[in-house]
């Protein structure tokens, strides 16, 4: 069992009870086939879970690339498609979406957490918002960051809703799931060197969903 060891999660610890950390001297319970990878907005979900995603030669599938239609108008499909996703038996995806989390934690087998110092997060979220509106980088079916200054008139603006409390992750991570809780950025790099060391899918499947790739390459170095 060696090689399942999660050598990744040297910095995981939990002051919750009820959560099962891994620590690196920890084998896997299983091999991991179906991981959500938590965290507020910006602390570096979609980087970690494609590059997990590739290490365990598992699909990726990006919650924002099936949620956001043109316009920023939410898909009708996109209950539907977490669903049909979800009921595969490999897949990993980022933890959010209040109408699909119940089914994605009755179907995952592994959460990585990322639970990065505030204020590390919210200062790479700036920087990549700020990025992403002066290059205009597409982001998901046509969709582009709006003007900044409407981070003052509107409440879901992503800055906005990076400073919420986070107690929807701290639910999930209570859930009797295995639970790699990473403190650093550091610790979320070394959570994909790991993934090498896990055993890849039977199923064969590298990569992302194609809604994932449409919209992956533009944004590939951002932290989100």
């Amino acid at each position: 069992m060696a090689s399942m060891h999660t050598a990744a999660v040297s910095e995981a610890s939990c002051d919750h009870p009820e959560v099962l950390p891994l620590r690196a001297v920890d084998p896997l319970p299983h091999h991991p086939r179906r991981v959500l990878v938590a965290g507020c907005s910006g602390a570096g979900k979609s980087t970690v879970a494609a590059a997990l995603a590739d290490r365990l030669g598992i699909p990726y599938h990006e919650l924002d690339a099936l949620r956001h239609g043109p316009g920023w108008v939410p898909r009708a499909e996109f209950a539907a498609d977490v669903a049909a996703f979800a009921a595969t038996e490999c897949w990993i995806t980022e933890w959010q979406g209040a109408a699909v989390r119940p089914l994605l934690l009755a179907r995952a087998d592994l959460v990585v957490w990322l639970d990065l110092p505030r204020r590390r997060v919210f200062g790479q979220l700036l920087r990549r918002t700020v990025r992403r509106r002066v290059r205009r980088i597409e982001l998901w079916n046509g969709n582009v960051e709006p003007p900044l200054w409407t981070v003052v008139t509107d409440p879901e603006h992503v800055l906005r809703w990076a400073c919420r409390p986070t107690g929807a992750i701290s639910a999930a991570c209570g859930s009797c799931l295995p639970t790699a809780r990473l403190r650093r950025w550091s610790g979320s790099a070394a959570a994909v060197r790991c993934g090498a060391g896990w055993p890849r899918s039977s199923a064969g499947v590298r990569g992302r969903s194609a809604r994932g790739r449409a919209a992956g390459s533009a944004r590939s170095s951002d932290p989100g």
